[in-house]
């Protein structure tokens, strides 16, 4: 099933480009280097996340689904990146099967990525329809956000070249 995504005009970078990084995840990113904020905001999305060493449970995911280009090409999208933790989560059997079988891992996986660049205002009280079809909603303020009442934001309003991370410690399931 192949994935696309418009392309729309990039409008939501002066704005988005304000918000700093946020959330007791963030410490643990690199200080410097490519997988730093600094050097994530140079790459597309995709690229972006190969170099943080928290994400590369989700960058072998995305590999597997042939999503790479996808997501790098894609403009003005938010991405709600599962870390290594929330990988962790899912009982190994689980996931092995999950990440074997390409159509359920590509489900899976734009179900976390919505196509407009989402600010910190928007989710405090937000519906947003995913690349999969489905919808995920938002709850929170200040720094402290949930996604579907069951993932935390660990380290939201990380810019890429083409998107804003939102780093959570849960994998979503589309319903």
């Amino acid at each position: 099933m192949p994935v696309t995504l418009g392309v729309m005009a990039p409008q939501a970078s002066a704005q988005s480009a304000t918000q700093d990084p946020y959330g007791p995840a963030c410490a643990s990113v690199p200080k410097e280097g490519k997988g730093s904020l600094a050097g994530m905001a140079k790459d597309p999305v995709a690229t972006a996340a190969s170099n943080n060493p928290e994400l590369s449970t989700l960058v072998t995911a995305v590999k597997k689904a042939g999503l790479v280009d996808t997501l790098n090409n894609a403009e003005n999208i938010t991405v709600f990146a599962p870390s290594n933790d929330a990988f962790a989560k899912i009982p190994k059997a689980d996931l092995d099967k999950l990440l074997a079988d390409k159509a359920e891992l590509t489900k899976v996986l734009t179900y976390h990525v919505v196509g407009e660049k989402i600010t910190q205002q928007q989710l405090e009280d937000g519906s947003f329809k995913t690349l999969e079809g489905g919808t995920l909603t938002t709850a929170g303020s200040g720094e402290s956000f949930t996604v579907n009442d069951s993932a935390k934001i660990v380290c939201g309003s990380v810019p890429t070249a083409n998107a804003t991370v939102n780093i959570i410690d849960t994998v979503l399931t589309p319903k």
